[in-house]
């Protein structure tokens, strides 16, 4: 668990209802010790100002480019893009996905809302909490798109994404008390851990 800036606890709790045992990354030694990490909502310029304090942010590229699953909502999908729009010049981001990612897509802080987004992989739909949140404008041929909003005036914009074993969300699941997208997460890093070499 990135635990620089943002909703670290919810995730926290989120993760841990799952079965898996989520400890705090803010340390180069504490990143080299996971097997997965979630980059958490939260301020993408600020985390990404962090990542280069603390020495994380080529640690982090570098694990993401050798495979370790990660999983990023909101400022974490923006952090895992290839490119951002609408981001400061100084702004850090990691290409843990081949797509690029408009910032605060869908308007200020009082735009915020809620609505149900049919999920590839999952049985019902998932209600989903959009906080100055952004979408994904376009994604390369390796990337899955898993959700899109179903309508309004931003119908059709992607929302959730997976290349390989890393994951983004637009919006946060880790506030609704449905685990299901963080079980996703978990298993794939489950899944990689039992193939990971010894």
């Amino acid at each position: 668990m990135l635990a620089l800036q943002g909703d670290v606890r919810e995730h926290f709790h989120a993760l841990t209802a799952c079965g898996a045992e989520p400890v705090s990354v803010r340390r180069e030694t504490e990143l080299a010790a996971v097997d997965g990490l979630v980059l958490p909502g939260g301020e993408s310029t600020a985390i990404s100002k962090l990542l280069e304090v603390f020495g994380l942010l080529e640690p982090l590229r570098q694990r993401l480019r050798d495979g370790m699953p990660a999983f990023g909502s909101c400022a974490g999908m923006i952090l895992l893009a290839r490119e951002v729009l609408d981001t400061r010049p100084d702004a850090q981001s990691l290409s843990g996905i081949d797509m690029t990612v408009r910032r605060n897509a869908f308007g200020r802080q009082v735009d915020s809302f809620e609505t149900d987004l049919e999920f590839t992989g999952l049985d019902d739909s998932v209600r989903a909490v959009f906080i100055r949140a952004p979408w994904v404008e376009r994604v390369g041929d390796s990337v899955e798109v898993l959700a899109r909003v179903p309508s309004g005036p931003a119908a059709g914009r992607i929302v959730a994404v997976r290349q390989g074993g890393v994951l983004a969300t637009s919006f946060h699941p880790e506030v609704t008390g449905d685990l299901r997208v963080h079980r996703l997460f978990v298993d794939s890093v489950r899944e990689r851990a039992a193939v990971r070499p010894s």
